[in-house]
């Protein structure tokens, strides 16, 4: 194909006139009187790519010889039609592309209309946008404008592409975008286009149009010409337009990207294993803001450490979390490695419970009873107490009075915290018991997952009007948005599902097996049922800070150190009550934190302690079934067992849930108490994050609905609209490719 299309250049240039100058003759020194945009397409002509003819009227030439110019143009194009573009010398270079700035004609045919648009072409130079930008970016004195005219090439499908992510600086992705007919609309901002990330042989659509534009295989051919197109220029990455036409792949034009942003790491500031799915970032779907971080998650933590030490003789030394681009990473044992576990030594009850873990009736006694009573009929009704007493002084309180409040509702929500990750733990240890038990007794003549038997044990709680859709204050909660509550499936059902599968239990096991049995899942069903009745109310205080925090905001608009209320949230704490203007910092942090959002986190930083690791890959094996692993399947966590198949919706925003139609399977990052309504319409369930305790999985057992977590990429490598096959007893989503 290339070498024809070269044929067909060699026979034009026969024909032309002398002083005409084709793409396929500018050498490497053109650039000062034809610009880069030409230099550049000249090279990629040179070198085989499929470029549309092209002629250029240099930026020299004076305005009483472009008549002569079209027409000798004309000569070798033909009469069109034509496109019409700028090649200036200050446009394409590496820190100044000045994409958009100049006129481009497209379509246009005979001499007059060519003349015209050459003219304007020219004329934009002057525009008063290409003069701003060229005072702010553009090297002085290259004011010159070369005229690049082209056949038109009439595309079905067009679009740019990106040989690194302008996002993330990932350079070993490739966006590419596309709309149906010309591309200007995507390249003027009129269109977002379907959009695909492309990762070595594997494209994913990750932006839908309301109609498919490419195919995977198109999508893949012009991800390589674009990485061939970067090859040319010495690795440097590339900003390409293309267009396919009559089934061909063009190349319009290339130049290098601007303003790419460093490559993302993910590097922990601290020693250590930090993970991104244990206790609050399960809570956290996207990157913190500053405040939540510097408020928020440090008063909870500290809170949440004090009472590890009171209570269990646990001493996690402080921070227990770091954030890398944004986003929260913890450590289940702080930055101290194993050394705060050694407390427990001084505590030789707590011991003796964890070191008889397969005997988890003892830890009950010993510790976790004592525990849930704590929870129940101590620490839920002061923390209600306290709500219910501040609520009623934040109209009144001052600015200092209104911190107060916040301080006090975040440690009692650091205290919570710490009896979830204890009381709710222990239902995590006996599950895990329960697993195991099953995996050695049962499963080998029954098959199947022991999930059933935790399964549908309450009725689907009603949606709290503080449930939250992420554990940062920057989110409004379900009462703030008005979120309905789902309809519950047929609980009934559910109930008769789980108590067929006791009796199959029992009915394999020898008598003392059974005995062992029935003790087991009489303690995994009561802390589960414990641990779903406790976790919703962890944000109880969630509105009364966003009250108190809306008035915070209110305070700094009137000094003067933010322009909107709601900007609070991208101040630092010690900011709140600065005396100088703040709205640049808060502009620049909103920017980063809008980028760092696209990113797809690791589930892990770091390397865990190998004791550590050992336990959870041993706690975690028997809770998957057997399956057949194919290449290409991805592997999580199973969270509630099933199987189902169905449409894909990858909704990243709570305010996009309208897309999740019944009987689809909701991919997300994960999920938290404000999407639990989700839940009634989707077929199965699968998130980046999470973990065996996290929302999604409890929820997706109550509903009685697969689900898998802790994939890692879920929403990266599943396009919006496949066709998906979920196994939440083996943890494994295969993906369809038709």
């Amino acid at each position: 194909m290339e070498d024809a299309a070269r044929g067909a250049r060699d026979a034009a240039s026969t024909l032309a006139p002398a002083h005409v100058r084709r793409l396929e003759d500018l050498g490497d020194d053109a650039a000062g009187t034809v610009g880069h945009k030409a230099a550049n397409l000249g090279l990629l002509v040179r070198r085989g790519f499929p470029v549309p003819d092209g002629v250029l009227v240099t930026a020299g030439e004076p305005e009483e010889a472009l008549p002569d110019r079209v027409s000798e143009a004309l000569s070798v194009l033909g009469e069109g039609p034509l496109a019409v573009r700028s090649s200036a010398i200050a446009e394409d270079l590496g820190d100044a592309s000045f994409a958009g700035q100049y006129e481009t004609v497209l379509g246009v045919s005979g001499p007059s209309a060519v003349l015209d648009a050459v003219r304007r072409v020219r004329q934009s130079a002057h525009d008063e946008r290409v003069v701003a930008y060229r005072r702010a970016h553009g090297p002085e004195g290259q004011e010159g404008v070369a005229v690049l005219l082209q056949r038109m090439v009439t595309s079905e499908v067009s679009g740019v592409a990106f040989t690194a992510n302008p996002l993330t600086g990932a350079r070993q992705e490739t966006v590419v975008t596309a709309t149906r007919g010309l591309g200007e609309v995507l390249v003027d901002g009129e269109a977002a286009g379907e959009q695909w990330v492309v990762r070595g042989d594997h494209a994913l659509r990750d932006r839908r149009a309301p109609t498919a534009v490419l195919t995977e295989e198109q999508a893949l051919a012009v991800a390589e010409l674009a990485r061939r197109v970067q090859a040319v220029f010495d690795d440097v990455p590339q900003d390409i337009e293309w267009a396919f036409a009559g089934g061909r792949l063009h190349l319009l034009q290339a130049r290098p990207m601007t303003a790419l942003p460093d490559p993302v790491r993910w590097e922990s500031p601290l020693p250590g294993g930090w993970t991104r799915n244990f206790r609050i970032g399960e809570w956290l779907p996207e990157p913190v803001t500053p405040l939540c971080d510097t408020w928020l998650l440090a008063r909870m933590e500290a809170r949440y450490a004090q009472v590890s030490r009171e209570r269990l003789g646990v001493y996690p030394p402080l921070p227990l979390h770091v954030t890398i681009n944004g986003w929260y990473f913890h450590s289940p044992l702080g930055s101290g490695g194993l050394r705060p576990m050694l407390g427990i030594v001084r505590r030789p009850r707590i011991l003796w419970a964890l070191v008889r873990s397969r005997r988890p009736d003892v830890g009950e006694r010993v510790v976790w009873a004592r525990e849930t009573s704590h929870w129940r009929d101590e620490l839920l009704p002061r923390y209600r107490a306290l709500v219910e007493r501040r609520s009623a002084d934040v109209e009144s309180a001052d600015d200092v009075g209104l911190s107060a409040i916040i301080d006090e509702v975040a440690d009692a929500a650091g205290e919570y915290l710490q009896s979830i990750s204890s009381v709710g733990g222990y239902a995590w240890k006996v599950e895990g018991v329960l697993a195991d038990f099953y995996a050695r007794h049962l499963r080998p003549t029954l098959g199947g997952s022991h999930q059933t038997l935790v399964s549908g044990l309450e009725q689907p709680r009603a949606l709290d009007p503080h449930a939250i859709q992420s554990l940062d204050w920057f989110r409004p909660t379900a009462g703030e948005l008005g979120i309905p509550g789902g309809v519950p499936r047929a609980h009934a059902a559910l109930v008769e599902e789980r108590r067929r599968a006791e009796e199959a239990c029992r009915g394999a096991l020898a008598p003392k097996q059974r005995a062992d049995f029935d003790r087991i899942l009489a303690l995994a069903q009561k802390y589960a049922r414990i641990r779903e009745e406790q976790v919703p109310d962890l944000t109880l205080g969630w509105p009364l800070m966003r009250r108190a925090l809306a008035r915070l905001g209110e305070s700094c608009v009137r000094r003067g150190v933010i322009g909107h209320a709601e900007d609070v949230y991208f101040l630092e704490r010690e900011e709140l009550f600065a005396d100088e203007s703040r709205a640049s910092s808060v502009a620049e942090r909103r920017t980063l934190w809008a980028r760092n959002r696209k990113l797809c986190p690791p589930l892990l930083v770091g390397t865990l302690p190998r004791l550590v690791q050992k336990m959870q890959d041993d706690a975690f094996a028997p809770m998957r079934e057997p399956a057949e692993r194919r290449p290409g399947m991805l592997e999580g966590m199973p969270a509630s067992a099933g199987r189902a198949t169905g449409v894909a919706r990858v909704i990243l925003d709570l305010a996009d849930t309208d897309r999740l139609a019944a009987g689809e399977v909701l991919v997300t990052s994960a999920t938290t108490p404000a999407w639990t309504p989700l839940f009634a319409r989707a077929a199965a369930v699968v998130t980046d994050g999470g973990s065996l305790a996290a929302h999604a999985s409890l929820v997706a057992r109550e509903y009685g609905i697969p689900a898998v977590v802790a994939v890692g990429d879920a929403t990266q490598r599943i396009s919006d609209g496949q066709r998906v096959t979920v196994d939440g007893g083996a943890g494994l989503v295969e993906v369809h490719t038709t």
